[in-house]
This record gives structure tokens, C-alpha cells and sequence, in this order.
């Protein structure tokens, strides 16, 4: 991984209200596993929205506000 690359990782997401986040995106907000995201949501600590292929997808707004909280 390049010191470019790095620095891209650790930038902010802008969050646009409507915007659906993979378990990824959200892991990168909280430099957490994405396996600790899934878990997060099968506990009901945030919420997620399943696709029709059945992967999680997490709305902005409801990470936004989990960021607020303080995790």
C-alpha cells in the first residue's frame, strides 16, 4: 500500500442522507474490521438493510447518528 493510498483510506466520507454504505465503507469510518460491522448489526447495535442477494447495506443517516453516539 502506497502513503497515497493510506491517506485516501483514513479520509472522511462525505455522508449524503440517502446514501447506502457497505459493511466496509462503515468499517473504514470506525478503522474496524468489517466483520465487527456485521456483528455490530446482527446484535441490533445499527441497522441494516439486506439487497435481494442478500448482503448488508447500511443506511448514512443511522451511521451518522451511531457516530454521534460515540459507538
Amino acid at each position: 500500500m502506497t502513503q497515497s493510498e493510506t491517506a485516501r483510506d483514513r479520509s472522511p466520507v462525505p455522508l449524503e442522507e440517502d446514501e447506502l454504505l457497505t459493511p466496509a465503507e462503515v468499517a473504514r469510518l470506525f478503522r474496524v474490521n468489517p466483520k465487527t460491522v456485521t456483528r455490530w448489526a446482527r446484535s441490533g447495535k445499527i441497522q441494516a438493510i439486506r439487497t435481494l442477494g442478500g448482503h448488508r447495506r447500511f443506511r448514512a443517516s443511522d451511521i451518522r447518528h451511531f457516530l454521534e453516539q460515540g459507538s
